[in-house]
């Protein structure tokens, strides 16, 4: 019995010590730019990370990928855009989940619609799915507060990608 107590003890005594130096701070990443604890450091990386802002900028470069890709008719590339912009969301979701009720019906209807018109592969078909995908977008952020922040159909191409 007293064989097995001072095992016991012992392994307090080393878990104890354990905590204890995971609770130092320590810097890790390029040049050691994440620094503090690992509580101190999982903060950071969440504040990194952001809110739903920055989902809605990988979203917004996906929407306008989205609508080339079908100008070009380049199937394959609209497909890899609707993709993501579900990924994106999720992930966004996921840090802000209070968005969820806004954003359901556009994750549950207008993606998997605009999924499947990319399958199509038509693009007069597209341009009118593209116009619903548009008027969701808007709707959601109206849902949000954010009416002022209003989605059109993108006039100018900022990626170099071409089919």
């Amino acid at each position: 019995m007293k064989k097995y107590l001072v095992i016991l003890g012992s392994l307090i005594l080393t878990l104890s010590c354990q905590q204890k130096s995971e609770e130092k701070s320590s810097s890790v990443g390029y040049q050691g730019w994440l620094k503090g604890t690992s509580e101190e450091k999982f903060e950071e990386v969440a504040h990194q990370l952001g809110g739903f802002s920055r989902t809605m900028v990988e979203v917004g470069y996906r929407y306008s990928e989205l609508y080339w890709a079908a100008m070009d008719e380049n199937w394959g590339y609209a497909d890899h855009q609707i993709e993501h912009i579900i990924e994106a969301l999720e992930d966004g979701l996921k840090r802000r989940p209070e968005r969820m009720e806004s954003a359901e019906s556009f994750m549950k209807e207008t993606l998997p619609y605009m999924e499947d018109l990319i399958k199509q592969e038509d693009q007069e078909t597209f341009l009118k799915g593209f116009q619903t995908l548009t008027s969701a977008c808007n709707a959601c952020h109206s849902k949000e507060g954010e009416s002022d922040i209003m989605i059109q159909i993108p006039l100018n191409r900022t990626s170099p990608v071409r089919f």
